[in-house]
Protein backbone atom coordinates (compact mmCIF):
# COMPACT_ATOMS: atom_id res chain seq x y z
CA UNK A 1 0.00 0.00 0.00
CA UNK A 2 3.05 2.26 1.01
CA UNK A 3 4.53 1.64 -2.50
CA UNK A 4 1.41 2.40 -4.39
CA UNK A 5 0.82 5.66 -2.49
CA UNK A 6 4.67 6.38 -3.23
CA UNK A 7 4.11 5.73 -6.88
CA UNK A 8 1.22 7.72 -6.87
CA UNK A 9 3.07 11.22 -5.32
CA UNK A 10 5.69 10.27 -7.82
CA UNK A 11 3.25 10.34 -11.22
CA UNK A 12 1.68 13.46 -9.50
CA UNK A 13 5.02 15.61 -9.21
CA UNK A 14 6.06 14.49 -12.43
CA UNK A 15 2.63 15.48 -14.09
CA UNK A 16 2.61 18.36 -12.22
CA UNK A 17 6.40 19.35 -13.41
CA UNK A 18 5.35 19.20 -17.09
CA UNK A 19 2.62 21.03 -16.60
CA UNK A 20 4.58 24.03 -15.09
CA UNK A 21 7.20 23.50 -17.78
CA UNK A 22 4.35 23.84 -20.96
CA UNK A 23 2.74 26.71 -18.93
CA UNK A 24 6.00 28.61 -19.06
CA UNK A 25 7.07 27.46 -22.36
CA UNK A 26 3.81 28.91 -23.99
CA UNK A 27 3.99 31.98 -21.90
CA UNK A 28 7.89 32.73 -22.92
CA UNK A 29 6.63 31.76 -26.85
CA UNK A 30 3.44 33.76 -26.13
CA UNK A 31 5.97 36.97 -26.44
CA UNK A 32 8.11 36.17 -29.33
CA UNK A 33 7.46 38.17 -32.41
CA UNK A 34 9.64 36.77 -35.28
CA UNK A 35 10.10 37.76 -38.50
CA UNK A 36 12.15 39.47 -41.08
CA UNK A 37 12.63 42.56 -39.91
CA UNK A 38 15.95 43.86 -41.41
CA UNK A 39 18.53 42.74 -43.68
CA UNK A 40 22.24 43.83 -44.51
CA UNK A 41 26.00 43.40 -45.44
CA UNK A 42 29.08 44.12 -43.39
CA UNK A 43 33.24 44.02 -43.97
CA UNK A 44 35.80 44.54 -41.57
CA UNK A 45 39.32 43.20 -40.00
CA UNK A 46 39.68 39.11 -38.97
CA UNK A 47 42.28 38.33 -36.82
CA UNK A 48 42.64 34.32 -36.88
CA UNK A 49 44.76 32.52 -34.32
CA UNK A 50 48.37 31.65 -35.80
CA UNK A 51 47.56 33.41 -38.90
CA UNK A 52 48.24 37.28 -40.21
CA UNK A 53 44.64 39.22 -40.21
CA UNK A 54 43.34 39.25 -43.17
CA UNK A 55 39.80 41.11 -44.61
CA UNK A 56 36.41 39.32 -43.77
CA UNK A 57 32.78 39.89 -45.34
CA UNK A 58 29.20 38.89 -44.60
CA UNK A 59 25.74 39.17 -44.15
CA UNK A 60 23.41 39.67 -41.33
CA UNK A 61 19.51 40.12 -41.08
CA UNK A 62 17.28 40.72 -38.17
CA UNK A 63 14.71 38.10 -37.67
CA UNK A 64 12.69 39.56 -34.74
CA UNK A 65 12.56 39.35 -30.74
CA UNK A 66 12.97 35.95 -28.96
CA UNK A 67 11.50 38.75 -26.23
CA UNK A 68 11.47 42.26 -25.24
CA UNK A 69 14.64 42.74 -24.83
CA UNK A 70 16.24 39.69 -27.21
CA UNK A 71 16.52 39.95 -31.05
CA UNK A 72 17.64 36.75 -33.23
CA UNK A 73 20.25 37.87 -35.71
CA UNK A 74 21.05 35.18 -37.81
CA UNK A 75 24.51 35.86 -39.73
CA UNK A 76 26.91 34.72 -42.71
CA UNK A 77 30.51 35.34 -42.41
CA UNK A 78 33.51 34.28 -45.04
CA UNK A 79 36.87 35.29 -44.66
CA UNK A 80 40.44 33.59 -46.49
CA UNK A 81 44.30 33.87 -46.38
CA UNK A 82 47.31 32.91 -47.92
CA UNK A 83 50.79 33.05 -47.32
CA UNK A 84 53.44 31.99 -49.73
CA UNK A 85 57.24 30.74 -48.71
CA UNK A 86 59.92 28.52 -50.63
CA UNK A 87 58.20 27.96 -53.66
CA UNK A 88 54.32 26.57 -51.85
CA UNK A 89 51.68 28.27 -51.07
CA UNK A 90 49.21 28.00 -48.36
CA UNK A 91 45.32 28.77 -47.96
CA UNK A 92 43.08 28.51 -45.38
CA UNK A 93 39.29 30.17 -45.84
CA UNK A 94 36.02 30.44 -43.53
CA UNK A 95 32.65 29.89 -44.28
CA UNK A 96 30.69 30.67 -41.56
CA UNK A 97 26.96 30.23 -40.75
CA UNK A 98 25.58 31.29 -37.25
CA UNK A 99 22.24 32.24 -35.65
CA UNK A 100 23.15 34.76 -32.50
CA UNK A 101 20.83 36.23 -29.84
CA UNK A 102 21.59 40.06 -29.47
CA UNK A 103 20.64 41.61 -25.80
CA UNK A 104 19.46 45.16 -26.88
CA UNK A 105 20.66 47.30 -23.37
CA UNK A 106 17.64 50.04 -22.84
CA UNK A 107 19.49 53.90 -23.78
CA UNK A 108 17.46 56.93 -23.24
CA UNK A 109 18.75 57.59 -26.98
CA UNK A 110 17.06 56.17 -29.71
CA UNK A 111 20.53 56.65 -31.98
CA UNK A 112 22.64 54.79 -30.23
CA UNK A 113 21.74 51.04 -29.09
CA UNK A 114 24.56 49.42 -27.55
CA UNK A 115 24.31 45.44 -27.25
CA UNK A 116 25.83 42.17 -26.71
CA UNK A 117 25.67 38.51 -27.56
CA UNK A 118 26.37 35.24 -28.01
CA UNK A 119 26.02 32.50 -30.84
CA UNK A 120 26.50 28.93 -32.51
CA UNK A 121 27.81 28.65 -35.83
CA UNK A 122 28.87 26.00 -38.13
CA UNK A 123 32.00 26.46 -39.99
CA UNK A 124 33.08 24.97 -43.17
CA UNK A 125 36.85 25.48 -43.07
CA UNK A 126 38.79 25.16 -46.02
CA UNK A 127 43.03 24.29 -45.98
CA UNK A 128 44.99 23.87 -49.20
CA UNK A 129 48.61 24.05 -49.95
CA UNK A 130 49.86 24.08 -53.54
CA UNK A 131 54.10 23.84 -54.55
CA UNK A 132 55.05 24.83 -57.93
CA UNK A 133 57.12 22.31 -59.86
CA UNK A 134 61.12 22.58 -58.86
CA UNK A 135 64.15 22.09 -61.78
CA UNK A 136 67.01 20.68 -59.29
CA UNK A 137 68.74 20.50 -62.74
CA UNK A 138 70.24 17.87 -64.63
CA UNK A 139 66.85 16.35 -65.72
CA UNK A 140 65.86 16.15 -61.84
CA UNK A 141 62.26 18.15 -61.80
CA UNK A 142 59.80 17.57 -58.90
CA UNK A 143 56.55 17.89 -60.05
CA UNK A 144 53.94 19.92 -58.49
CA UNK A 145 51.93 18.95 -56.03
CA UNK A 146 48.47 20.50 -54.15
CA UNK A 147 46.41 18.91 -51.30
CA UNK A 148 43.95 20.33 -49.49
CA UNK A 149 41.39 18.98 -46.46
CA UNK A 150 37.53 20.24 -45.63
CA UNK A 151 36.27 19.99 -42.46
CA UNK A 152 32.88 21.16 -40.73
CA UNK A 153 33.44 22.76 -36.84
CA UNK A 154 30.93 24.05 -34.37
CA UNK A 155 32.44 27.68 -33.10
CA UNK A 156 30.50 29.80 -30.27
CA UNK A 157 30.55 33.28 -31.01
CA UNK A 158 30.68 36.10 -27.86
CA UNK A 159 30.66 39.89 -28.90
CA UNK A 160 28.59 42.80 -28.81
CA UNK A 161 28.35 46.40 -29.96
CA UNK A 162 26.57 49.21 -31.44
CA UNK A 163 23.73 50.18 -34.08
CA UNK A 164 22.85 53.54 -34.83
CA UNK A 165 20.35 55.11 -37.95
CA UNK A 166 21.70 56.69 -41.29
CA UNK A 167 18.22 57.58 -42.38
CA UNK A 168 14.49 56.26 -41.74
CA UNK A 169 15.38 53.20 -43.34
CA UNK A 170 19.15 52.53 -43.31
CA UNK A 171 21.42 51.78 -39.96
CA UNK A 172 25.02 51.65 -39.69
CA UNK A 173 26.28 48.93 -37.01
CA UNK A 174 30.11 48.31 -35.43
CA UNK A 175 30.28 45.17 -33.56
CA UNK A 176 33.35 43.32 -32.45
CA UNK A 177 33.01 39.53 -32.02
CA UNK A 178 35.15 36.40 -30.82
CA UNK A 179 34.49 33.08 -32.75
CA UNK A 180 36.08 30.22 -30.18
CA UNK A 181 36.86 27.24 -32.18
CA UNK A 182 39.60 24.39 -32.44
CA UNK A 183 42.61 25.50 -34.57
CA UNK A 184 41.48 28.76 -36.73
CA UNK A 185 39.70 30.75 -33.48
CA UNK A 186 39.50 34.65 -34.19
CA UNK A 187 38.50 38.06 -33.56
CA UNK A 188 36.68 40.02 -36.30
CA UNK A 189 36.13 43.86 -35.58
CA UNK A 190 33.44 44.80 -38.80
CA UNK A 191 30.90 47.90 -39.77
CA UNK A 192 27.90 47.15 -41.52
CA UNK A 193 24.74 48.47 -43.09
CA UNK A 194 21.36 47.41 -42.90
CA UNK A 195 18.12 48.01 -44.49
CA UNK A 196 14.42 47.92 -43.39
CA UNK A 197 12.13 44.93 -44.84
CA UNK A 198 9.10 46.34 -43.06
CA UNK A 199 7.30 43.44 -40.80
CA UNK A 200 5.54 43.36 -37.25
CA UNK A 201 5.32 47.16 -35.53
CA UNK A 202 6.16 45.06 -32.53
CA UNK A 203 9.59 43.77 -33.42
CA UNK A 204 11.30 46.29 -31.78
CA UNK A 205 11.67 47.52 -28.12
CA UNK A 206 11.08 50.80 -28.11
CA UNK A 207 14.23 52.86 -26.01
CA UNK A 208 12.84 54.32 -22.86
CA UNK A 209 12.77 58.51 -23.18
CA UNK A 210 11.78 60.75 -20.47
CA UNK A 211 8.54 62.93 -20.98
CA UNK A 212 10.08 66.47 -21.89
CA UNK A 213 12.23 64.80 -24.60
CA UNK A 214 10.06 61.91 -26.02
CA UNK A 215 9.88 61.72 -29.44
CA UNK A 216 8.69 58.78 -32.46
CA UNK A 217 10.75 56.15 -33.63
CA UNK A 218 11.21 54.54 -36.13
CA UNK A 219 10.08 51.17 -35.88
CA UNK A 220 13.68 49.64 -37.54
CA UNK A 221 15.61 51.29 -35.26
CA UNK A 222 18.45 49.39 -33.69
CA UNK A 223 18.66 46.48 -36.80
CA UNK A 224 21.35 43.32 -36.35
Amino acid sequence: MANMEGLMQKRIAVWAVLLFCTVVSQNAWAKTDLGLRSAGVDVGYVDPENISGTMGFGAFANMGNLSPDIRLAPHIGYWSKSEEAFGSKATISDISFSTRGLYMFHNTSPKFRPYAGAGLGLHIVNAKVETAAQDLGGGVIIPAMSASDNTTKLGLDLGGGFTTPLSDKTDFSLDLWYTAMSDVGHLSLKAGVSFDLGGSPHAEAPAPTSKSTSKSVHPSRARH
